[in-house]
């Protein structure tokens, strides 16, 4: 298992939010790439970059910003945050991506899944189940479908769909720990890998991820804790190698 930081990008700037709402945003630099290689420097395997503007506005503002972040580090990355359809993920490849991560375009375009999936192949599309109460939420989390996670997950597998970003909402940027029961329900009926997000803020919380490793979670993404200095990056991979 392997730890993903993330990178959140609005208007330029590295923020984070609680719960999604951008009402409760906290602007940690202005410089997303050097967070990026910072992380990079930390040990990072891997890194979790969202366009939080196309997330909530469609706004592809940022697409240099990633572009360079691509650029300058020497790991795999992933990018998400409206990703809408297959002129998107091919110019999200073409910024230099590893990975490209859909949201809402599972649920209401699950054909652009397929497609991206035959051309690109099912190693390189992410689907994120962004879940409030066992629900679906689409659109930068303004909208709670009435799809359950369990549904969602049928329809990912039809779709070919071999990986998924688990993240509950109600635990995303709260520093109050990760949903283990949530987390573990979904890798052992998915049997898809599974990285789990939302909540991630000590070295405890990916001991207790890591120990359902063996039914398919993959990696933890951790955002807001880095940020604060709660959770300390080269230590956990340290407990990790360990391991």
């Amino acid at each position: 298992m392997i730890i993903i930081p993330a990178v959140d990008i609005r208007q330029g700037n590295c923020v984070m939010l609680k719960q999604g709402k951008i009402s409760d945003e906290t602007i940690y630099s202005k410089d997303p790439v050097f967070m990026a290689k910072l992380w990079k420097a930390k040990g990072a395997q891997r890194l979790h970059v969202v366009d939080l503007d196309g997330s909530f506005s469609g706004n592809q503002s940022n697409n240099q910003i990633i572009g360079n972040i691509c650029l300058s580090i020497d790991i795999p990355v992933e990018v998400g945050g409206g990703i809408r359809n297959m002129k998107r993920i091919d110019d999200i490849f073409t910024l230099g991506a590893s990975y490209a991560i859909l949201g809402t375009v599972a649920i209401y375009n699950p054909d652009v899944v397929r497609q991206a999936i035959e051309k690109y192949g099912s190693d390189k599309i992410i689907v994120a189940l962004d879940v409030y109460e066992g629900k679906i939420a689409i659109g930068g989390w303004k909208e709670i479908t009435p799809v359950t996670t369990e549904e969602m997950i049928d329809k990912l597998k039809n779709m070919g769909v071999q990986e998924i970003i688990y993240t509950d909402i109600s635990k995303d940027g709260m520093l109050k720990g990760p949903n283990i029961d949530g987390l573990k329900r979904i890798a052992k009926t998915s049997k898809m890998n599974v990285i789990a997000s939302g909540g991630v803020t000590t070295v405890d919380d990916v001991k207790k991820i890591a120990k359902l490793e063996k039914y398919g979670v993959t990696g933890a993404i951790v955002g807001k804790a880095l940020y604060t200095e709660d959770f300390k990056l080269e230590e956990a991979i340290r407990v990790l190698n360990k391991k």
